[in-house]
C-alpha cells in the first residue's frame, strides 16, 4: 500500500456504529427470508388495526411519533431516533399509529417473515374478545 493511501485511510468506522437495541427472538421461522419496508403514516392516523407477524420484527422511527402497543405490554410512544421490537407469532400488535396530529410518522420494520404466510394478518374481533386478558391496562380514557 502506498503512503498516500495509509495517510487518507478513515478511520471514522472504528465510532461509527452505534447500537440502538438488542434483542434474542423466541424463533425464527424455518425458511424465513427477511424483509424492510417503509411505513409511512399521515398526522393523527391510528395506523394498522390489531394484527400479527408470522416472525420477529425490528423497527426505527425515522420521523415522528408512534404509539405502540403490543400484547401483554403497556402502550408507549417511540420517538423519531428510537427503535423498538416485537417477537412475531401469536402475539397481537394493538397499536402502531401516528402519536401526533401535527406531524407524518414514517418508520422502517425488518421482519423475519415464514414462508407461505402474509407478513401481516389482522386479527378479528371475536378474538380480540377473546384474549382481553392478555391486554395491558389502558390509559383512562383509552379503549
Amino acid at each position: 500500500m502506498s503512503d498516500r493511501a495509509q495517510k487518507t485511510r478513515s478511520t471514522a468506522w472504528q465510532t461509527a456504529l452505534t447500537t440502538l437495541q438488542e434483542a434474542e427472538p423466541p424463533f425464527i421461522p424455518a425458511g424465513a427470508h427477511a424483509m424492510t419496508v417503509v411505513i409511512e403514516y399521515p398526522p393523527g392516523d391510528p395506523g394498522t388495526p390489531p394484527h400479527r407477524h408470522s416472525g420477529p420484527a425490528f423497527g426505527y422511527v425515522v420521523e415522528g411519533e408512534m404509539l405502540f402497543e403490543l400484547e401483554g405490554e403497556p402502550e408507549r410512544v417511540v420517538r423519531a431516533g428510537e427503535a423498538f421490537w416485537e417477537q412475531g407469532g401469536d402475539v397481537i400488535h394493538y397499536q402502531d399509529g401516528n402519536n401526533r396530529d401535527d406531524i407524518p410518522l414514517r418508520f422502517t420494520v425488518t421482519m423475519l417473515c415464514e414462508p407461505g404466510k402474509p407478513m401481516l394478518t389482522l386479527v378479528d374481533e371475536d378474538e380480540l374478545a377473546q384474549r382481553a386478558d392478555r391486554r395491558a391496562p389502558r390509559p383512562a380514557g383509552r379503549s
